[in-house]
């Protein structure tokens, strides 16, 4: 591992996958069964979690905005109807993408200036875009998690502490 937005990133993967494997233990019909929560079900929770990824693997690779906002729609509709199978591929997908990325940027501290149409100009840097999309996923894996209390089922563990001392144990 080069650096922190790198183990970041990887903290971020096995997160995801730690839901995934969860979410292939449960009945089919938790994955898009409608819940009142911040999204209405698991799959759009996961559908917006995979737009992000892909929104801003193009903010860090300085895709101008008028050239990553007409994607939004396909990213969208890419993830729609998806079972957790086929959406635990698309997230694989992105996870090889954004490790290409990370691979090819040898300065995550590299100056950065990210313009949103609402809220204005950022100046800021790559690890910090690494450190939202990580705290993103962190914020709607809590929300899936949630969402499967409220149909009966627990989640499962997935903060970086547990990341750590899996990886710990690994090394010894």
């Amino acid at each position: 591992m080069q650096g922190h937005p790198h183990q970041l990133y990887e903290y971020h993967v096995w997160a995801n996958d730690r839901l995934f494997a969860r979410l292939e233990q449960l009945p089919e019909d938790v994955f898009h069964a409608e819940v009142a929560s911040v999204f209405p079900s698991v799959a759009q929770t996961l559908g917006h979690m995979y737009l992000f990824e892909q929104l801003y693997k193009d903010v860090l690779t300085e895709v101008p905005n008028e050239d990553i906002f007409p994607k939004i729609p396909g990213w969208t509709e890419e993830a729609k109807g998806k079972n957790v199978d086929e959406m635990r591929q698309l997230f694989a997908g992105a996870a090889d993408q954004f490790r290409d990325l990370l691979r090819r940027t040898p300065d995550p501290d590299k100056a950065m200036t990210i313009e949103h149409p609402q809220y204005g100009r950022l100046d800021t840097h790559f690890s910090d875009i690494m450190q939202h999309v990580v705290n993103h996923g962190t914020y709607h894996r809590g929300n899936i998690t949630a969402m499967l209390r409220q149909q009966g089922y627990a989640g499962v563990p997935t903060d970086y502490m547990f990341y750590l001392l899996e990886r710990q144990e690994a090394r010894q």
